[in-house]
């Protein structure tokens, strides 16, 4: 049973209009985009149809507009996921925005599941299984008004196309045929209606690169707004680049001359110099002091007592203007 399904797995390379037309033979409607099952709804007969009777239809929305409304539906769906063990991640929130690229995605797994599960497909009787669910009369009568005119628009194609082809034998003149081209794009509405679907998928893709690499760019503008880096040359050298509004190249030059005059600063300071200097100079005036200490103790021990006494007495002369020897 397919419950995981790799990303490079041949479901994921299935066409939108092979889905739409599993869509609608399976489920009886007449969709004509992958995005307006949004709403969870389909997905939710979609797995009755393969497990009957599993999903409680009456609890099921075909008329959710709202996204509160349609996430009723996926909640349903969700309990199904539980009960049959299925741990596919539901993304909710993306789903219901109909997003053309994250609904086409969830129906193709939608499709491989319920290709490998294939029971009671062929017997299940989706109008009737649809009646009891919130606005599935009206999504029934909907989808059989569309198929009926459908029908009369097929019906009505070789007459129109003979109509057309009288009309530029009769009206052959430069005006008739700029008036024909400018209507042949209307003639081909699915193949427009594809391109613009193709052209609505590459933007999402777009969009979506495009907030993976500005939610980077604001993590590095956070960083960089740290107290304790802020001003230190390469942060200033990343924000001159971050926040350049010309794309002339210049920023980086800045960046680099930046980082240039930081490096002569810190060269120029050369704390550790400094400290090591400071170093030697008091440690060699403590060796000079204790070398005097040394050589005045000896001095004194080569004395005879008579020549300390005058010493003495010539320091109590000389230190107090008092006595007098």
């Amino acid at each position: 049973m397919a419950t995981n399904i790799g990303i490079m797995d041949a479901a994921y390379f299935v066409g939108r209009s092979e889905i739409l037309s599993w869509i609608n033979s399976t489920l009886q409607l007449s969709l004509s985009k992958v995005e307006e099952a949004c709403s969870g709804a389909v997905h939710c007969q979609l797995l009755d149809a393969a497990h009957p009777g599993i999903v409680p239809m009456h609890k099921v929305n075909f008329d959710a507009k709202n996204e509160y409304e349609m996430i009723q539906n996926y909640k349903v769906l969700q309990d199904v996921f539980n009960k049959l063990k299925i741990t596919k991640y539901i993304e909710v929130s993306k789903l219901v925005k109909g997003r053309p690229l994250d609904n086409l995605e969830f129906m193709q797994w939608m499709k491989r599941y319920c290709d490998s599960v294939n029971s009671g497909q062929n017997n299940y009787n989706a109008l009737e299984r649809r009646e009891v669910c919130r606005g599935g009369r009206e999504t029934s009568k909907k989808s059989a008004n569309s198929q009926a005119s459908t029908k009369g628009s097929t019906s009505q194609r070789p007459q129109s196309s003979h109509n057309s082809r009288r009309t530029e034998v009769l009206n052959a003149n430069p005006t008739n045929q700029a008036v024909k081209v400018a209507r042949a794009p209307s003639a081909g509405g699915p193949a427009y209606e594809e391109k613009i679907t193709e052209l609505k998928l590459s933007i999402d893709s777009l969009e979506k690169e495009r907030d993976f690499y500005f939610a980077k760019l604001r993590d590095i503008e956070i960083l960089c707004q740290t107290p304790e880096i802020e001003q230190s040359p390469i942060v200033r050298a990343i924000q001159k680049i971050l926040y350049a509004t010309d794309d002339d190249g210049t920023a980086v030059a800045e960046a680099q001359a930046l980082l240039s005059v930081g490096h002569k600063e810190i060269e120029g300071l050369s704390p550790i110099a400094e400290v090591s200097e400071e170093k030697s100079s008091s440690e060699t005036n403590k060796r000079k002091n204790i070398s005097n200490i040394d050589f005045d103790a000896a001095g004194i021990a080569t004395l005879s007592p008579r020549q300390r006494l005058s010493d003495v007495s010539d320091v109590h002369c000389s230190g107090s203007p008092l006595m007098t020897c």
